[in-house]
């Protein structure tokens, strides 16, 4: 196979960026001509809005009538930092470390909270810590798919069904894109803009009945932010749970919201979106297959992302270069690919081995990552041509 051929066909869309993510196919600016802007948020048009937000995101997860699901501010991060400094401290604490967001949890939990019984079971990129020693008489706090080493849990049969403390899922990269065993979950938090493509900014936090008796039963040991307080008089605040949010949300990104709720629903929900994502990733995987200069970062096939896919350069050339020529190799890559415009923003995360990172979620067209790929064939002939004769 000569890799060295440029390409014909570019991708129709070139966004294969881990977040913000693709919007989904066909989007314009006039599916936002709708926005309720200007108006309050508080106004019967503006609530009606946002609990249509809570009502279809539940539906589309499939989500259990008796866990509750708000809107909150600061993206997924401001949800999970919700979560910690809400329910912990009332039970000691493992918390799951295999990549970066992963290890700010486990610096929150420690470093801030101060908590004295934590343990954090560590892995390096591409691999799990291992599962079996996790304790769930503890709460447990981990991510579901690491987006930035590609890296997921493979299911949610190591999680114990009658566990004591709770479990806290970061499933950001993870939710409407694999399937999500409710019945191990306590607390899922995530934010609009991975698998639905949406815009940023506001966080989602879903609340099992355990989770809420826990809010209600433990008064943590630290003061927190009105904008972190879940309760009210000892009760769950539950306006928070049928949208009326705690600050302010953009009435823009709530339409944007809508908009990509409606197009997961038409194309077929919960359901169709999976399998738009394993059809992507299938199409990377057969790639990989026949590339031999990459590999993914995840060694173990059960716990390869299929949203966040993360890919490693194998080739003698680079394996011989020194950490900051490989990082520069790499950067490079990514740099033609852009000037291209066949890709933007697919270089890996900064903390993480110099490589790629392609998110291949619901709203990426199967044919675009098909026409990508032999790009990224061509580039990285180019940049060892470059590298080569440096």
């Amino acid at each position: 196979m000569n890799f060295s051929t440029r390409p014909d066909l570019r991708p129709a869309c070139p966004h294969f960026s881990s977040g913000p993510c693709a919007k989904r196919p066909g989007w314009s600016v006039a599916a936002l001509e709708g926005a309720l802007l200007g108006r309050s948020h508080r106004s019967a048009e503006g609530r009606a809005k946002l609990e249509a937000v809570v009502a279809r995101s539940r539906s589309l997860a499939e989500m259990p009538d008796d866990y509750v699901l708000g809107i909150v501010p600061a993206s997924d991060t401001g949800a999970v930092e919700m979560a910690l400094w809400s329910l912990l401290g009332a039970r000691g604490v493992d918390v799951l470390v295999w990549e970066s967001f992963g290890k700010g949890w486990a610096t929150d939990v420690v470093g801030q909270l101060k908590l004295a019984d934590v343990r954090v079971l560590e892995a390096d990129y591409g691999d799990l810590p291992d599962l079996a020693q996790v304790d769930f008489s503890r709460d447990v706090v981990f991510t579901w798919n690491g987006t930035t080493s590609g890296v997921r849990v493979p299911d949610g049969d190591w999680i114990a069904a009658s566990r004591a403390g709770l479990t806290i899922c970061d499933a950001t990269s993870a939710i409407f894109g694999i399937e999500m065993p409710w019945d191990k979950l306590d607390v899922v938090t995530y934010s609009w803009q991975k698998v639905l493509g949406g815009e940023g900014a506001h966080g989602m936090l879903a609340l099992s009945p355990r989770a809420i008796e826990r809010l209600e039963g433990h008064t943590p040991a630290w003061p927190f932010p009105k904008i972190f307080r879940l309760t009210k008089g000892g009760k769950l605040d539950a306006a928070i749970f049928k949208g009326q949010t705690i600050n302010t949300p953009s009435m823009l990104a709530v339409e944007d919201a809508l908009d990509s709720l409606a197009w997961a629903e038409s194309v077929g929900g919960g359901p169709a979106l999976r399998r738009r994502v394993a059809e992507n990733f299938t199409a990377i995987e057969e790639w990989v297959e026949r590339s031999p200069w990459v590999e993914f970062l995840a060694s173990d096939k059960r716990t390869r992302s299929p949203t966040s896919v993360c890919l490693m350069i194998v080739d003698a050339w680079f394996a011989a270069l020194g950490a900051d020529r490989q990082a520069g190799a790499a950067k490079r890559l990514g740099a033609i690919l852009a000037e291209e415009e066949v890709a933007f923003d697919i270089g890996s995360y900064r903390s993480a081995p110099p490589g790629l990172r392609i998110w291949a979620g619901a709203t990426v067209e199967r044919e675009d990552l098909v026409r990508l790929l032999p790009w990224l064939d061509w580039a990285h002939e180019r940049v060892k041509s470059e590298f080569a004769e440096a």
